[in-house]
């Protein structure tokens, strides 16, 4: 999340006019993450239900248009099987999203809880679980959608970026993606169980209560591809101590254990898991060093560090017992 565009009062209390939701109490831009603008709103609420939060998104870059109703539907459909998903405010046409110019804004239910920095195990087991059942509900959602952000695109932006721009960030960061990119692609594997995936589940997009996950958000990059490599994204983010860089084996541990009891994994996942770890480090080395490269001097968002990414790379390729 993050706030690139700005809206004014008037015109935010214009569009939710087009909501049962309420007239706007307050406002306030949202400055995580890096693909929307994001705002947490408070208003009057739909009748007799009181002061009412809500998260107003505007879409940016790296969402198209046409997959808007992908998105939307599936919080929807995950949230009628019990996952803890934010559901979609539809407008009072029915609709799930409305323009402004050539940008598309949606409305989602505010959940409680709270994004964590230093998991626990019951934290990371939880997740896991969450993971798993997101997994086992997506299954007869109608609507497909490939990945976005698969190795097609970690090649490109190499190529956007560019060996003299990652360089800039450090230069054994050109290294490793001339090294590792090509090896990656060709030992990819194929014909693992696939599901709708979260594949961008960090820690800031999943609130807790207590050792509850009350909350998975941000399922804009959610797509169709392989149950595995969407828990070695999980794993990715959640596992590593986010100062240190330190590897927490408890909470890979308990991660893997908590997506087990709804999902185990079968013998092929599990032997692939150190290579989608990997993949999964390149995948979030390419599109940060892409926006280190590229974030607007005077948007309000935070640039977050490829080389943090890198070293985690490097842990998974020195250490594939850790999945065993």
């Amino acid at each position: 999340m993050a706030v690139y565009t700005h809206l004014g009062a008037e015109e935010m209390a214009a569009l939710l006019a087009e909501f049962d939701v309420g007239t706007l109490i307050s406002a306030k831009g949202i400055a995580e993450g890096v693909s929307n603008s994001n705002w947490l709103l408070e208003t009057t609420g739909p009748e007799g239900a009181g002061p009412t939060r809500y998260i107003l998104t505007m879409y940016e870059f790296r969402i198209e248009l046409a997959d808007l109703p992908f998105f939307l539907s599936l919080l929807d459909h995950l949230a009628e099987k019990g996952c803890p998903v934010p559901r979609t405010i539809h407008d009072r046409d029915g609709r799930l999203f409305r323009m402004r110019g050539d940008k598309a804004l949606a409305l989602i239910e505010f959940l409680p809880g709270v994004s964590v920095s230093t998991p626990s195990p019951a934290q990371a087991h939880a997740v896991g679980a969450e993971l798993a059942r997101m997994h086992l509900a997506s299954s007869d959602f109608g609507t497909v959608r490939a990945n976005g952000m698969a190795l097609a695109e970690w090649q490109r932006l190499a190529a956007a970026c560019g060996e003299a721009g990652l360089s800039s960030i450090d230069p054994a960061l050109a290294e490793m993606v001339a090294r590792e990119l090509p090896r990656l692609a060709a030992q990819w594997p194929t014909g693992l169980p696939s599901a709708v995936i979260h594949a961008d589940l960090f820690p800031d997009n999943a609130l807790v209560l207590g050792e509850r996950i009350s909350g998975l958000i941000d399922f804009y990059f959610a797509c169709n591809d392989l149950c595995a490599y969407d828990l070695a994204i999980t794993h990715l983010a959640w596992c590593f101590d986010e100062a240190s860089g330190a590897f927490r084996p408890e909470l890979s541990r308990a991660m893997i254990d908590g997506y087990e009891t709804l999902r185990p994994l079968a013998p092929d996942e599990r032997a692939a898991m150190p290579l989608l770890a990997q993949g999964a480090a390149m995948r979030f080395i390419m599109s940060r060093a892409y926006d280190w490269l590229n974030t607007p001097a005077d948007a309000l968002v935070t640039r977050r560090d490829p080389m943090q990414i890198a070293r985690r790379m490097t842990f998974y390729q020195d250490n594939p017992g850790i999945f065993a």
